[in-house]
């Protein structure tokens, strides 16, 4: 699939919007740089004089002090309805849809919903390509939770592109939020509900052209003012507008009302489902009431939902503010009255774990919040290969590298474990497949039999040739210990249902003595996956260049450059997890705050999610009388299956860098 312009047709769904070429960001007042391709090398090289000359970037997009692109949001309506999209947009747009699950996510059954209020959003989730904070909140109780709203007070909240990714990989629905509020809110209501209704129609499909574009599921619509009578008689119409345009353009999509107006206009919270706000929950996908509910009131809503039990969502503030049942370590009280009448559920803030308690002990409190209400939360499972995880939490000092679901005819299966104790311990790595009485399985010693069978692959000594790439270390020791399986499986009409790993004492050994086993990675992958080729990482270009001297304490003979730029590229998303970042330079240069690289190994920058990555306060030698500086980037693709790319499918580009001439 071609590029078109900066942002690649992959990048956003088939039917969002290209970006016109006259949209398109020029950077009045600096040379346009020049260009040419070494065919041999597939290198784009660009020139730049040095210059320190202030060039500011739209601050909607990027950090004021790092120039680090950021997620964003609009804050009135006329934001809202001048937005189109741009290049620094694609910096936002989710790498892939949800994940295909099991059950989905319009089955019948309760749903379980988190709203994530923190503070006031935006902190250190805004920051695209990482932050540098080492304890930030993070979630990872995916498995729980079906829907994720990420909210905070401005007008229209676009969810975090990192929230929607995470979310994603684990087929859990992503909804931003509109909301309104106080005067200035009814105000803003006023404006596009209380006229005809070409107003509200346009502030609906900029809404759904928002979703649409950066690739999250939907809205959660909160109008906390009241509404005079023309504007409430309108957003029944407005609600219905917005879920049906959503449903035909975002597959899943979903609309949420918020229990706050009724029909008269009034703001009067009901804290459950009634007649008075009935109109808005048959005008969308779903309903959220407040939070002061008790038990009778779950017990009225059982008439006025209907067959739509699960459709509303019974909010549970996790801080325990107002006349509330449960909350905080308490919250599985709420959840079991709610489940008991069979409602879904909307835990809001359960971020309280980490604002009011310690943050050293973060984990545990997660832990034992997630596990006190793990009897009320019915969890779901993704049915799409490839599975790989590496049991990292994305956060911390460093990358973690090593610590079910209808299958193809053949998969290889890979497992990355360290023993500590005594070596004598088998570790082995099985499998259980359901319907087996329809299911065969070949190539493997079956366990014991029954509706779920459980069987244990043999590791593959000697893989095919053309799988070397991703089995090249299987049977081996890996660095610092680590080991390397890898099982080969054939399954014809099976489901694959849980996989384990299993642990065997050699005959006679020493029943005390103690061992630990680490493991670092799984992957499921479909063999056929791995044979397919991929293409080459095309058309790197560089642009949003700035330049910056180095601290006093960086300085020396001859003193280095701090270099900030931004790269693009062509790339079809759909076979990779993400793109690692790398430079390499003869004269200088090297990650963030620390020293150059040596010429034959490139440094890692960091991690891209689409196909565009920024660069920000990169050290590099400053260039000499004598001669360009110069700095090479690559852009390396990641599959989803984990195996390592060779450089020939790497993306190049070079800048030349030069001091002005005198």
């Amino acid at each position: 699939m071609e590029a078109a312009g900066p942002v690649t047709r992959a990048a956003a769904r088939k039917r969002a919007p290209q970006i016109p070429e006259e949209q398109r960001e020029r950077r009045p007042g600096r040379r346009r740089p020049r260009r040419r391709i070494e065919e041999e090398q597939e290198e784009a090289v660009f020139h730049e004089v040095v210059s320190f000359t202030p060039d500011p970037l739209p601050a909607r997009y990027y950090d004021k002090d790092t120039t680090k692109p950021i997620s964003f949001y609009f804050s009135s309506l006329e934001e809202l309805l001048a937005w189109t999209p741009g290049m620094e947009d694609s910096f936002n747009v989710a790498l892939e849809s949800s994940e295909c699950r099991q059950p989905p996510l319009s089955s019948q059954r309760p749903r379980t919903l988190l709203c994530h209020d923190m503070m006031g959003g935006y902190l250190d989730d805004k920051f695209i390509q990482g932050s540098t904070a080492h304890t930030p909140y993070c979630f990872y109780h995916w498995q729980s939770i079906d829907i994720f709203v990420y909210f905070s007070h401005r007008t229209v909240t676009i969810p975090p592109v990192g929230w929607t990714n995470a979310a994603h990989r684990h087929g859990v629905c992503v909804l931003g939020t509109f909301i309104t509020e106080w005067k200035e809110g009814g105000q803003l209501c006023e404006a596009f509900l209380a006229g005809d209704e070409r107003s509200y129609r346009a502030v609906a499909d900029q809404l759904v052209l928002i979703a649409q574009f950066f690739r999250f599921d939907g809205w959660l619509i909160n109008i906390e003012n009241s509404l005079s009578l023309a504007a409430v008689g309108n957003m029944p119409h407005f609600l219905r507008h917005l879920t049906t345009q959503l449903h035909q353009q975002v597959p899943g999509g979903l609309v949420l009302w918020y229990d706050s107006v009724v029909r008269s206009g009034q703001l009067t919270w009901q804290d459950e489902l009634n007649q008075h706000n009935r109109i808005f929950f048959d005008s969308c996908d779903g309903f959220f009431t407040n939070y002061n509910w008790r038990e009778e009131h779950l017990e009225r809503m059982l008439g006025q939902a209907g067959e739509r039990r699960a459709d509303v969502y019974v909010g549970v503030d996790v801080f325990a503010r107002g006349n509330v049942v449960g909350g905080q370590f308490d919250t599985y009280k709420s959840l079991e009255l709610i489940r008991k009448h069979g409602f879904s559920a909307a835990l809001f803030a359960p971020g309280w774990v980490y604002e009011c308690l310690e943050k050293k002990d973060f984990f545990q409190n997660q832990d034992k919040f997630w596990a006190l209400l793990e009897h009320f939360l019915p969890t779901h499972s993704i049915c799409s290969l490839p599975f790989v995880t590496s049991f990292c939490l994305g956060m911390g000092t460093r990358r973690v590298c090593y610590g079910q679901v209808p299958v193809p005819p053949k998969i290889f299966l890979s497992l990355v474990y360290k023993l500590e104790g005594p070596s004598g311990v088998e570790v082995a790595l099985e499998l259980t497949t359901g319907d087996a009485g329809s299911c065969h399985v070949g190539g493997i010693r079956t366990l014991n039999a029954g509706t779920s069978a459980r069987h244990s692959p043999r590791p593959l000594r000697v893989p095919p040739t053309k799988l070397a790439r991703w089995v090249g270390h299987c049977g081996q020791q890996l660095q610092g210990g680590w080991v390397q399986r890898c099982y080969e499986v054939s399954l014809w009409g099976c489901l694959l249902q849980d996989l384990f790993v299993s642990f065997a004492r050699p005959p006679g050994s020493l029943e005390e003595a103690s061992f630990v086993c680490r493991l670092g990675e799984l992957q499921v992958v479909d063999a056929k996956s791995l044979l397919a080729p991929l293409p080459r990482v095309r058309a790197v270009t560089v642009s949003r260049v700035r330049w910056q001297r180095a601290t006093s304490e960086e300085e020396g003979p001859p003193a280095p450059l701090r270099l900030s730029c931004t790269l693009h590229w062509s790339y079809v998303l759909s076979p990779v997890r993400c793109f690692r970042i790398r430079c390499r330079t003869g004269t200088g240069g090297g990650p963030p705050g620390g020293g150059p690289p040596g010429p034959e190994k490139p440094a890692l920058l960091g991690l891209a999610f689409v196909n565009q990555y920024r660069i920000a306060d990169l050290l590099v030698a400053a260039a000499g009388p004598s001669g360009d500086g110069r700095v090479e980037f690559l852009v390396e693709p990641v599959p989803k299956e984990g195996f390592l790319v060779p450089q020939a499918q790497w993306g190049r580009a070079a800048l030349l860098y030069s001091t002005p001439r005198t």
